[in-house]
Parts: structure tokens; sequence; C-alpha cells
């Protein structure tokens, strides 16, 4: 796996908490609709705590209306990930539309294969290059027949 400066700017950029937790305070706003479709905020339970916690995820596939595919960048050591696992009952603000129950699933390899095959399809210049930070964060190759990237269906219930 091959590293150069953009790619571990952009892995470490990921790791910094005040940037990635920011779109947060924009969904927050009701000013969600900024990032389109392309992005949803996730809120999910503390398997700890208990407490609500929030998270903002990039949209890799929407095969279904009620459907909504996320990616783990950083695999299963994510702590949303962890806690989705531990409690599979979330909430999902997507554009401008109210907050929606939902339950989350990782999708089996098959299925994840097929989700990041169409995303890279549909988005080939940006898939070039979060591929290579989304290999950094995992410390692993990714490609879209086979990859330990876990990517979560998220199922709307309203």
């Amino acid at each position: 796996m091959r590293s150069n400066a953009i790619t571990r700017f952009g892995a470490g950029l990921l790791r910094v908490r005040w940037f990635v937790r920011s779109p947060i305070w924009l969904y927050r706003a009701r000013l969600g609709f900024l990032f389109g479709s392309r992005l949803l905020m996730l809120e999910h339970v503390g398997r700890k705590s208990g407490h609500r916690r929030y998270v903002v995820l990039e949209v890799v596939d929407h095969p279904a209306p009620s459907r909504y595919v996320v990616v783990s960048g950083f695999g299963r050591r994510a702590q949303w990930f962890r806690n989705i696992k531990a409690n599979p009952r979330v909430r999902v603000w997507i554009t401008h539309r109210a907050a929606a129950t939902a339950a989350a699933h990782q999708l089996d390899d098959e299925a994840a294969s097929r989700a990041l095959g169409r995303y890279a399809g549909a988005h080939p210049r940006a898939w070039a290059k979060l591929r290579p930070i989304l290999e950094e964060t995992l410390g692993a190759r990714i490609d879209e027949r086979g990859t330990d990237l876990p990517l979560v269906a998220l199922d709307l219930i309203d």
C-alpha cells in the first residue's frame, strides 16, 4: 500500500475531532440540506454510556427509498460502528427531512462489494481520491470485489 503526502494529510484530517464533528452543528441548525443527499447524520446510543451520540457519514448507496448504505472508514474499531452493533436502533437525518428511526445492520461481503462497486462507478473521481485515504485509515487495501471495510445498511422504519 503506497501512501503519499495528500493521502496521509486526508487520513490525518479524519482524525481531527473538531473537523469531523463540525457538520453535526450544521445538521442541528437544520442546515443538513447544504450537504445534499451525499451525507447523512446518524444518531446512535453509546454502548457503555447509554448517551446519544452523533456522526455525519457519506451515503455510498441508496438502493431503495427507505435504505441508505454508509461505510465505516475506520473499520470495525470506529465507535459509531461498535455502538450500532450493540444497539442497531438509530435515527437518521437526511437533507431537509426530520429525523427518521432506522434499523442498522452490517452488509454481508457480497452486498458490500456490490454497493461499493456502484459507488465507484457513480463517483469515479471521488472514489479515486477517497479510496487511498480509506486504505490509510483502515490499514488495508480496499477494492470493489472484497474488502475489510464494513458497510452498514440503514433501513428507515418511519
